[in-house]
């Protein structure tokens, strides 16, 4: 995938979002990643993902899967990425819910990540946003929907 069509993340500077900014109906921009072989290995070696199922796609296959998969904790980093670029450095993600796999997200796929705001409200002091997220492979749900619960800055 060319460098140009990974959207940079929402930095300081370059226009952090404020909860003043939200609106319920929003989408985020979304995050596609492309999901080779070498993604599937390196995200199992780093997480110390010893099932074989999401590096060895004999074996995946061998135990009923179409091929080797990306694991849970590598899907849900994947969401953490796209609310983080939603966000801004200065939101926080507070709990993801919901968070469940619909059927096997395989190497070789390219995955989105989509996403839009459901709710938003001032709760105990702070400006909480909603946001429906869900994953999919070459155009076919994965993942969720699921649902996340950020924080945002408040304009001074």
């Amino acid at each position: 995938m060319p460098e140009s069509s990974v959207p940079e993340p929402n930095v300081p500077g370059s226009g952090q979002r404020r909860f003043e900014d939200v609106a319920v109906g929003d989408r985020l921009p979304g995050l596609t990643l492309p999901l080779p072989v070498h993604r599937l290995v390196m995200a199992a070696g780093a997480g110390r993902e010893f099932t074989a199922t999401h590096h060895n796609d004999a074996y995946a296959r061998a135990n009923g899967a179409p091929s080797m998969y990306a694991s849970a904790i590598l899907l849900q980093g994947m969401w953490e990425r796209a609310l983080r670029d939603y966000i801004g450095l200065e939101g926080t993600i507070q709990a993801i819910r919901n968070f469940r796999m619909a059927r096997f997200t395989p190497a070789g796929a390219l995955v989105r990540v989509e996403g839009g705001v459901v709710a938003k409200e001032r709760r105990a002091g702070r400006a909480v946003v909603e946001i429906e997220l869900r994953t999919t492979a070459d155009g076919v749900l994965t993942v969720g929907p699921g649902l996340a619960e950020v924080t945002l800055p408040e304009r001074p």
